[in-house]
């Protein structure tokens, strides 16, 4: 996949260190895209990177902490034309990068006012910060993937936190959706369920088991689960498709 000038559109993937982030960076190297591994862990950005050149892709690492908009702007000058991790057009953003590794076990009236706010920072503001300094380097058409998670649309307990920065990640989508529609740049969301990743490991065996009694596909899900309809968001035959939120998590929620 090349544009005019013969350069790959690049398409950045946040927190792609590890887990389903690695898993559609992968997916979008092998598709035909330039990569950018834009992760806070720098060990595992630059492994992910790496990773993907030694299979044939293209991919750069960019040191990324979506909470810190110094941050943010620091990445869209490094990919922007000029910049030293530009390598073509920024065509599409996933939007993957957000905190989820133990933070449950509370009921939303034990919360505290520092944990509801850095969730809130990371979860919630973090895409709509990236895609606001990206969205100047996007051509017409463009895509953005944001991603969410089923526990915003089954109303899990003992996350509300985390649920109320997911749904603003729908909410987001629509509004990005209806407001980038005119310039052919496509938002949607994808919520995924309970994947077996790092950072599911610290989920409680009772949520885990939940899951695993209500899935219609009741084996484990995995990252490989999510990449093929981030593949074809990121594709041009979803050109039409935008404002929409796909559930992926064997039939756990049904809507």
């Amino acid at each position: 996949m090349t544009d005019p000038a013969g350069a790959r559109p690049t398409v950045v993937v946040t927190g792609a260190g590890r887990g389903l982030g690695e898993a559609m960076a992968r997916r979008a190297a092998a598709d035909g895209y330039r990569v950018v591994v834009a992760e806070l862990n720098e060990a595992w950005g630059a492994r992910t990177a790496a990773a993907i050149r030694d299979a044939g892709g293209a991919a750069d690492f960019v040191p990324l902490d979506v909470a810190d908009p110094a941050s943010v702007e620091a990445l869209a000058a490094r990919v922007a034309p000029g910049g030293p991790a530009y390598g073509g057009p920024v065509y599409g953003l996933v939007n993957n990068a957000a905190l989820a590794n133990g933070v449950g076990g509370r009921e939303f009236q034990d919360l505290d006012v520092e944990t509801w706010d850095r969730l809130m920072t990371v979860n919630a503001r973090g895409p709509w910060l990236v895609a606001k300094h990206l969205l100047p380097l996007m051509p017409d058409p463009g895509r953005i993937v944001n991603i969410a998670s089923d526990a915003a649309l089954y109303g899990s307990p003992r996350l509300a936190h985390y649920i109320a920065s997911k749904g603003a990640v729908l909410a987001l989508t629509r509004a990005m959706a209806r407001e980038l529609g005119e310039r052919g740049i496509t938002v949607n969301a994808v919520a995924p369920g309970l994947t077996e990743v790092e950072a599911t490991g610290t989920v409680p065996a009772e949520r885990h088991a939940l899951y695993a009694a209500n899935r219609a596909i009741r084996r484990p899900q995995q990252p490989d689960d999510l990449v093929g309809l981030v593949s074809f968001l990121l594709g041009e035959e979803s050109r039409y498709l935008t404002g929409q939120v796909v559930a992926v998590n064997g039939g756990f929620t049904m809507h």
